[in-house]
């Protein structure tokens, strides 16, 4: 396995330990080790298509398992911030249902021979969910520390950062069921 898949699968190891470890309320600084773990997460996801480009180490494992790791995480933390009030359970089903609806597209083509990889859209729509996260995982801990005042809105602010993240969901899936529509047969025995 090359450096890339090895990171990929880092980062699937890794994200039942972030949701576990976030949730916490007996580990001291649980939100603070939290976000250190999604970062290190989010940090895998920058290096492995990084490396795998560079050093021309693309792979169909790769390919499949990428964006199928990016989901487990940015799905994790998105249930966090839901079980702490910080995210509308709108949010997660719209994300949640275009994720189911690509990663089936992904698995009819693969069964055709067909790879499909993500598309620019998909790549944005992931880095902006991770960085409004990691923003949101970052609040999260500042306010449990009391940098943050009590009476400052938090899930106001995390609900409309995490909303444009499900509205790129809902364009980026569009566009990625209209160009799978072309390449794969859904009528196929």
């Amino acid at each position: 396995m090359n450096v890339p898949n090895r990171l990929t699968v880092l980062r699937m190891v890794i994200t039942p330990v972030f949701l576990a470890i976030f949730l916490a309320e007996s580990i001291s600084n649980h939100f603070l080790w939290g976000l250190l773990i999604y970062a290190v997460g989010c940090i895998t996801d920058f290096l492995d298509g990084k490396i795998a480009r560079k050093y021309n180490l693309i792979t169909v494992f790769g390919k499949l398992a990428d964006p199928v790791a990016d989901k487990m995480l940015t799905t994790a933390a998105l249930l966090a911030l839901m079980q702490l009030g910080l995210c509308s359970i709108w949010i997660v089903m719209i994300v949640l249902v275009r994720e189911f609806a690509v990663t089936s597209l992904r698995l009819v083509a693969s069964a055709q021979g067909v790879v499909i990889p993500a598309n620019i859209w998909g790549k944005l729509k992931t880095a902006t969910q991770m960085v409004f996260t990691l923003l949101m995982l970052l609040a999260t801990h500042l306010a449990d520390s009391g940098v943050i005042p009590a009476d400052f809105n938090l899930p106001l602010l995390s609900n409309i950062l995490l909303a444009i993240t499900a509205v790129l969901a809902v364009v980026s899936g569009i566009i990625y069921i209209n160009d799978a529509s072309k390449v794969i047969d859904i009528n196929a025995k």
